[in-house]
């Protein structure tokens, strides 16, 4: 079994502990326990990601899909991460917390100025700066300037927009990298962006913690 199936699989299988059947059979939500810090660095992030998570507005995620994109994403040893909807950092951190291991870089893309500078603020205090670009415009637009090839995908902004950036990005994914996809359960995911992840025999996907807002990952096969 490659990597990405294995990252694929062990997300799977965090997310079904965190399940509430899981809950009821006494092994807990993944949310509850909060994640412990291998480092003096994994404890700053960790802490200004608590820090996001409870005092500020516009969270891209709920913990726990943070927590699988950090494990996809450290799985994979992602060196080439771009995120289209940066928000105010809140995902960004989670992945963040991968790429300061793998040595690898964020790169995420914002339109609305306020969030960007609110992420920009979030990412200096965790120390994380050198790990990211920020870009703030139309990522419909920005996205045509990228040329390196892409570890792991994450799409989180305009639902409608997803197959755009799907049609855009997909030629930078690399053989086995993923496109891990938001908001798959709720709100609705559009339809046409589902059809083209299931439908074509060189993407496989699966979909996780579809009991909250979803979340789809799909390989790029090799």
């Amino acid at each position: 079994m490659d990597k990405p199936r294995r990252a694929i699989l062990g997300a799977a299988a965090a997310l079904v502990a965190a399940s509430p059947l899981a809950k009821a059979q006494g092994r807990g939500r993944a949310g509850e326990a909060p994640p412990l810090a291998a480092s003096p660095q994994e404890k700053r992030v960790l802490e200004v990601i608590a820090d996001v998570g409870g005092n500020q507005r516009y969270l891209s995620v709920p913990e726990e899909d943070g927590r699988l994109l950090r494990i996809l994403a450290e799985s994979l040893g992602a060196k080439q991460v771009v995120e289209i909807g940066t928000s105010t950092g809140y995902s960004g951190l989670w992945l963040l917390l991968a790429l300061a291991k793998t040595g690898g870089r964020l790169t995420t893309y914002e339109l609305d100025a306020g969030r960007y500078e609110a992420a920009k603020r979030n990412f200096e205090r965790a120390g994380l700066g050198k790990h990211v670009v920020q870009v703030l415009g139309d990522a419909h637009e920005e996205v045509k300037k990228l040329k390196e090839p892409i570890d792991l995908l994450f799409l989180d902004a305009d639902k409608e927009g997803y197959v755009d950036y799907l049609a855009r990005l997909r030629p930078l994914v690399r053989p086995g990298g993923l496109i891990v996809a938001h908001n798959m359960a709720s709100p609705p995911a559009d339809p046409a962006y589902l059809r083209a992840i299931t439908t074509d025999p060189a993407l496989e996907t699966v979909f996780l913690n579809m009991q909250s807002a979803g979340v789809g990952v799909t390989l790029k096969k090799r």
